[in-house]
């Protein structure tokens, strides 16, 4: 696809080279969304808190939520991975009722799900490390008993561990007052002006069983809507990858060593979830930042359209299923690209005999 202008530019394509390449730049770009918790009561706990939203269920996106928290009495259902049975969760002063629970045991989602069955309006995740948000993410293999996923309507977001172990001690007092929240997702939405403004979650794996056969169509039939409203000025749209970062204390490990990159800051899923065989997480990351720097330079000449064209013909072009999920084929997909092909030559463009072929071993 053409773009206009006289050629994509050296001194252009050397700036974003460099500025793509770099590890602190890039990490801007790797984003993890958040809304804001802000305690009302009681006075002792007042104050605003960051939370990072789940990318999962219904955030009431330019709204708000006043609610209060609740924790479950029994120990054994703290962390959410079992139904909370015939037990109906209720505020004495009938606000919506806003369930904390630990994190660990279960996939994230499963405790959304079973809160939202016990009558919770919204899920708060009490992290059990004292970290940096990370987005809480949904099962990559959607299995019959997944089923659940399509059907969560709640919002949920994972709080950290200090503000969570806070909510617990106040929300568990016997007799005390009610823990009252407010969350307002009203600062998670661009801020828009002519144009509508949206940013789409993705992944370059193409391993993951239906969810990522549901992106790949997605992308697909949307892709020409997408283009035209960007082409018009009607619309403007940001990509973002999920990605999250191993501890230091396993920065060593072979697992840290297969599936992240910039060691460890930057990590994704085994694709196959085998670490002996196929591609590695850390070829998912870099492929994600690829598609990450496809945007930026495109979007630096005011064609962040042809972002839509680089991921659909990757997607058919450059399989894990044909071995072809490589450097090499995303270099031929980006000099496909018309007159941006510039971008192939960008670092993480380059072919190199050592990093070209599949990994499959």
């Amino acid at each position: 696809m053409a773009m206009a202008g006289h050629g994509c530019g050296r001194r252009l394509a050397a700036a974003l080279c460099l500025v793509v390449a770099a590890a602190n730049v890039a990490s801007a770009r790797f984003v993890v969304e958040k809304n804001s918790v802000k305690v009302l009561s009681p006075r002792s706990l007042r104050g605003r808190h960051e939370a990072a939203i789940a990318n999962y269920g219904v955030p009431d996106y330019g709204g708000t939520l006043t609610g209060v928290v609740m924790y479950p009495a029994d120990a054994k259902l703290a962390n959410g991975c079992k139904p909370f049975g015939k037990t109906e969760f209720r505020s004495r002063s009938r606000r919506p009722v806003v369930l904390l629970v630990d994190r660990g045991g279960c996939y994230f989602a499963l405790k959304t799900w079973h809160a939202q069955l016990a009558g919770a309006a919204a899920v708060l995740v009490a992290d059990s490390a004292d970290e940096p948000l990370l987005t809480m993410d949904s099962p990559e293999e959607e299995t019959p008993d997944m089923a659940f996923l399509s059907n969560i309507t709640v919002p949920s977001a994972l709080v950290r561990k200090p503000f969570g172990d806070a909510l617990r001690a106040a929300a568990s007092k016997e007799g005390g007052d009610e823990v009252v929240v407010r969350l307002d997702w009203r600062e998670s939405m661009p801020h828009p002006d002519e144009r509508v403004e949206y940013e789409f979650w993705t992944n370059s794996n193409d391993e993951c069983g239906p969810r990522c056969d549901e992106q790949a169509a997605f992308v697909g039939a949307f892709r020409g809507h997408a283009q035209l409203l960007e082409k018009g000025g009607y619309a403007l749209f940001t990509p973002h990858y999920i990605t999250w970062f191993c501890p230091e204390a396993f920065l060593e490990t072979k697992q840290c060593k297969a599936q992240c990159i910039n060691r460890g800051r930057y990590c994704a899923p085994d694709p196959e979830g085998d670490l002996g065989a196929g591609y590695d997480g850390r070829d998912v990351v870099l492929e994600n930042l690829r598609q990450l720097c496809v945007h930026r330079v495109a979007n630096a000449r005011n064609a962040s359209w042809l972002w839509w064209d680089y991921v659909a013909d990757y997607h058919l072009r450059c399989s894990m299923t044909g071995n072809h999920y490589t450097r090499r084929c995303a270099e031929d997909v980006a000099k496909s690209l018309g007159e941006c092909a510039v971008v192939a030559g960008l670092p993480f463009f380059r072919s190199a005999s050592s990093s070209s072929s599949p990994r499959r071993r």
